[in-house]
């Protein structure tokens, strides 16, 4: 298999978040009001202020069935004075219990209101993208025109996920078993592996570098003679969070280093199956490394000089043909949990234009989580259950049966796609 990338990214770089939310206000009853409610008035008030709560966080309206309306009535009455008297023990003296019960409930009740709104959160549909930032729309007049370059990534890396998917420092290295190679993905001792929000910062370096080649085969084509491009790019920091749709907040920038570290540490090790008298192992990093050009005054990150790593930089510019790469939907940047990104990037791989099918296990396997299937799958779900209300970009998802269980099954619904076709037996099916 030829050492080809795959697509990536998400919300953040380093782990840093992306901008925030208004505090939600929600104007509750007290829960003595609430337990006055006849059990219809109860479900009628709840799927109120479901709505109120779906209105202010742009959720669309959400019916929820009778297991969660009861689970929703019991935790809005819990931790009231009546908690105090569980267990047979009562409280004899009635000034006392008064006095306990204005306590506890002057306590409780400032605490109340956030409790209710997580659980709504934790019933409600959560929302698979992240809000774009204020100024995604706006190009700063220092920012190079790569800003407009479609967003590419590598073909062949999109089977797997070559990072850690969480934002958590992750130090035991990916395997992966696939038909034609195993593929390992090992990170530094000091700094972990990359994770699927630095990312991001590869996929503006194999874009910019496309952009590059395209305009050098433009201007041969024009009959000039321009020089190839340099394996050396020079982006400010603010052109690289724009390009991944981020903010420009201090954390960005102090995180940006953070991220550098870990793909400059991370390796990516290729061994071929094919059986032949030969084989080339291929053993190669992210970036081959980067340094610092300039600092602001503030001590934020002006620009960086990243060295394309000879792999990347042969497979896009010296390579015959066009360079394995795919386009990638830019609303991936918003994409905002790693799972997500994960299984857009093997849906753009294997479904493209039409659908394809996974077990649920093979899923599991190719996104090297170190959770163990019953976990994995219980994540798996809930971003299915999420995505029917807030899908991600070009594809639906939802489950099938299969031989042996359950198949993930991602459906592109763009235009021009070819989803009748897809339902014949050619349809890529993995379980």
């Amino acid at each position: 298999m030829p050492i080809l990338l795959a697509a990536d990214s998400s919300a953040k770089i380093g782990g840093g978040s992306i901008g925030h939310m208004q505090p939600i206000k929600l104007d509750l009853v007290p829960r003595e009001a609430f337990a006055a409610l006849s059990l219809h008035e109860r479900n009628d008030y709840l799927q109120k202020l479901a709505e109120e709560f779906s209105e202010k966080t742009n959720r669309p309206t959400f019916i929820f069935d009778k297991e969660a309306l009861a689970r929703l009535r019991v935790f809005y009455m819990r931790r009231s004075f009546a908690d105090l008297e569980r267990g047979g023990v009562k409280i004899a003296d009635a000034e006392l219990a008064a006095a306990l019960r204005s306590l506890g409930e002057t306590i409780k009740g400032s605490e109340h209101k956030a409790d209710v709104i997580a659980m709504l959160k934790a019933e409600l549909p959560a929302p698979v993208l992240r809000e774009a930032p204020a100024d995604d729309s706006q190009l700063s007049l220092f920012v190079p025109v790569i800003f407009d370059a479609p967003l590419k990534d590598d073909v062949n890396l999109m089977d797997i996920a070559p990072f850690t998917m969480s934002k958590n420092r992750r130090l035991t290295l990916l395997r992966y078993e696939l038909k034609d190679c195993i593929i390992t993905v090992a990170g530094s001792g000091e700094h972990g592996l990359a994770t699927v929000f630095d990312y991001d910062i590869f996929l503006h370096m194999l874009s910019y570098l496309n952009e590059e080649v395209r305009r050098y085969r433009n201007e041969e084509a024009k009959g000039l003679r321009p020089g190839l491009p340099s394996q050396v790019y020079r982006p400010s920091a603010s052109h690289i969070l724009k390009f991944c749709r981020r903010s420009s907040g201090g954390k960005q920038y102090k995180d940006l280093e953070a991220a550098l570290d870990r793909l400059a540490g991370t390796r990516l090790k290729v061994v071929p199956l094919n059986g032949g008298k030969r084989r080339e192992i291929m053993n190669v990093p992210f970036i081959d490394k980067y340094r610092i050009v300039s600092e602001t005054a503030s001590g934020h990150i002006d620009q960086v000089e990243i060295h394309i790593p000879t792999w990347v930089y042969d497979l896009v510019v010296r390579g015959k043909g066009a360079p394995h790469i795919l386009t990638l939907n830019p609303d991936y940047f918003l994409i905002s949990q790693g799972l997500g990104r994960m299984v857009y990037r093997l849906a753009r791989r294997a479904a493209g234009r039409s659908e394809a099918r996974y077990s649920i296990a093979e899923v599991h396997k190719r996104s090297g989580s170190p959770q163990a299937l019953p976990q994995f799958t219980q994540m798996l779900k809930q971003l299915v259950a999420n995505a029917k209300v807030f899908p991600l970009p070009d594809y639906d998802l939802d489950f099938v049966g299969g031989r042996v269980g359950q198949l993930l099954r991602m459906r592109y619904r763009g235009e021009g796609g070819d989803v009748a076709n897809a339902e014949r037996a050619a349809l890529p099916l993995l379980d």
